[in-house]
């Protein structure tokens, strides 16, 4: 066994598969003026328009402060906009906008293609185990941390 163990560490072969994935993304992106940070808001936005910040935030595993750092850069872009909730005055909800729609229609397939590329070396069968041992290893992370607070 390597004397580094630190190499041999779980956390630290996630980190790194996450960070060498990422970095894939990072460079199909790239010529399209779009970080993979904010695709997955425009894609969070493409399922569920009309959402808050909050609820951007949740679903994308950011906290709010990076969330609305995102949402700044994609107004100034113009490929979302905000409105003020007609629940809450406080608040505003995000919506697509035109452009933005567009926007994702040609990245999506990039993002697929970039996955394709990624898994390609596994088959079917290895690919669904791995999804459902990440999706289990999330969901027993999320009671550690429930427990937590």
């Amino acid at each position: 066994m390597n004397s580094n163990l630190h190499e041999w560490s779980i956390g630290f072969i996630i980190g790194q598969t996450h960070r060498k994935m990422l970095n894939v993304l990072t460079s199909r992106l790239k010529e399209h003026d779009m970080t993979p940070e904010q695709f997955s808001v425009l894609c969070r936005l493409h399922e569920s328009d009309g959402i808050s910040q909050k609820e951007i935030a949740d679903r994308t595993v950011k906290d709010q402060p990076t969330t609305a750092r995102i949402l700044d850069c994609l107004i100034r872009k113009e490929l979302v906009r905000k409105q003020t909730s007609t629940t809450d005055r406080r608040s505003f909800l995000v919506y697509l906008t035109e452009q933005g729609r567009h926007k994702l229609q040609v990245l999506m397939p990039i993002e697929r293609q970039t996955l394709e590329d990624i898994f390609s070396w596994m088959s079917e069968s290895e690919l669904e185990a791995f999804r459902q041992t990440h999706f289990r290893l999330i969901a027993h992370l999320d009671t550690l941390l429930k427990l937590q607070d």
